[in-house]
Formats: C-alpha cells, sequence, structure tokens
C-alpha cells in the first residue's frame, strides 16, 4: 500500500509541478492510494475557501483512510524519535515522526516532499517512492 503526505497532496491540490505531484497523479489512475487521518486534516485546514475545502474534501474521502495512533505506533514512534536523537537528527514535528512510524511498522510505502522523512528512510527503513 501507498500513503501519501501532506506535504504532496498540499503541492497536488496547488497545482505544483514536482516530480511527487506527478507520480502522485499517475498513482491515482493505476493504484490504491491512501491518506492518515491526521494528514486528512493536516490538507484540509490549509484550504483558503469553502470551495477548496469542500473540492479537496470530496477527492481525500474516496481514499482508504488510515488510524495513523494508537498506543502502539505512540510507543514506536517516541521509540523511533529517541533512535534518531540519539545520533543527532532531530525530528521537526510529531506527526512526521507518527507518520513515518505507521508505515515502518505496517509495510506501507511513503509519498513525501519533505526532508523529515529522510533519516527515516536511511536509518529506520521507511519505504519511500
Amino acid at each position: 500500500m501507498i500513503l501519501v503526505d501532506s506535504s504532496v497532496w498540499i503541492d497536488y491540490f496547488r497545482g505544483v509541478d514536482s516530480p511527487q505531484t506527478k507520480q502522485l497523479d499517475n498513482l491515482l489512475m493505476t493504484q490504491p492510494v491512501s491518506i492518515g487521518d491526521l494528514i486528512l486534516a493536516e490538507v484540509l485546514q490549509g484550504c483558503a475557501s469553502e470551495t477548496d475545502f469542500n473540492r479537496v474534501k470530496r477527492v481525500l474521502l474516496n481514499l482508504e483512510i488510515v488510524e495513523l495512533g494508537g498506543v502502539d505506533i505512540a510507543l514506536q514512534a517516541a521509540t523511533n524519535y529517541r533512535v534518531l536523537r540519539k545520533i543527532g537528527i532531530t525530528i521537526r514535528k510529531t506527526i512526521d515522526v507518527v507518520i513515518a512510524t505507521y508505515c515502518i511498522q505496517n509495510g506501507y510505502f511513503l509519498l513525501h516532499n519533505d526532508r523529515d522523512f529522510l533519516p527515516f528512510t536511511e536509518h529506520l527503513g521507511l519505504a519511500t517512492l
């Protein structure tokens, strides 16, 4: 399965032409794509107008929505954060730690455009597209 981060969705809905948005466009036509509940909130809260909010919501609610949290993910996310801190890497946002941990624990590929995920790929086995 593929989980798409808000960094890609936001660019996609803004019409940004990037390798990640092109890949997302292709994936939407060929494969199942998932969005996390917290990612859904991030994307929707950034909509500038009610019209945009309703359009984006309609698109995203047609995807598989996964619940990213829970006790097990929270505990493993804290562990992952601490592992990275011990080697001198500080992740800026807790939500990114949760997203990366969810993907690692559940075998999801992550499509993103956010440098905070790179240490998870390099040191903790996060699979990315």
